[in-house]
């Protein structure tokens, strides 16, 4: 797969409307590495597709818990299962397995990991990589499809009428 868009998030709020945009085209299941450095808006693109599926607790930085399993009620695309991993802490892969993650893979979820370059070869196979960046406008945040899945998600991303508000944001930041 090479299908790939680039975007700059120019904010928080622009960065709450990619999630909220991806939240809209999210199927049930898929893997969506997260990369980029210290503070380049992981955690925070993890929330906003959380709060863009109906999630309203908290939704904490996993750094510390490795894990947070976020179970949301209703019918798709809200009824599901979020997993949002950070892998920052990891030490090596095979520590992935403490976690139970053998077990965790093999119920369909949607998967957001941070730090994925650490658990190689322990999990599944990247379906939507997100990279994040530092910009001058804020953030840069390229997507590419890795999977058939991944490309449907993407596609119909670029569908969604949050993408020009952000673009728009970004012209005048």
């Amino acid at each position: 797969m090479s299908l790939q868009r680039e975007v700059v998030l120019a904010g928080e709020t622009a960065t709450a409307a990619l999630g909220r945009a991806l939240a809209g085209v999210l199927p049930a299941q898929l893997m969506i590495p997260l990369e980029g450095e210290l503070g380049s808006g992981k955690t925070a693109l993890a929330r906003a597709v959380l709060r863009g599926l109906g999630w309203t607790g908290p939704v904490r930085s996993p750094t510390y818990t490795l894990l947070e399993t976020y179970d949301l009620p209703g019918p798709p695309p809200a009824g599901r299962r979020v997993h949002h991993l950070d892998l920052y802490r990891l030490t090596s892969p095979e520590e992935l397995e403490y976690l139970g993650l053998r077990d965790l893979l093999a119920v369909p979820a949607c998967w957001f990991v941070e730090w994925p370059q650490r658990g190689k070869g322990m999990l599944a196979s990247a379906d939507l990589a997100v990279a994040l960046t530092l910009d001058p406008r804020g953030r840069r945040c390229r997507l590419r499809a890795q999977s058939a899945a991944g490309e449907s998600c993407l596609r119909a991303l670029w569908d969604r009428p949050e993408l020009d508000e952000i673009e728009k944001m970004a012209l005048t930041s």
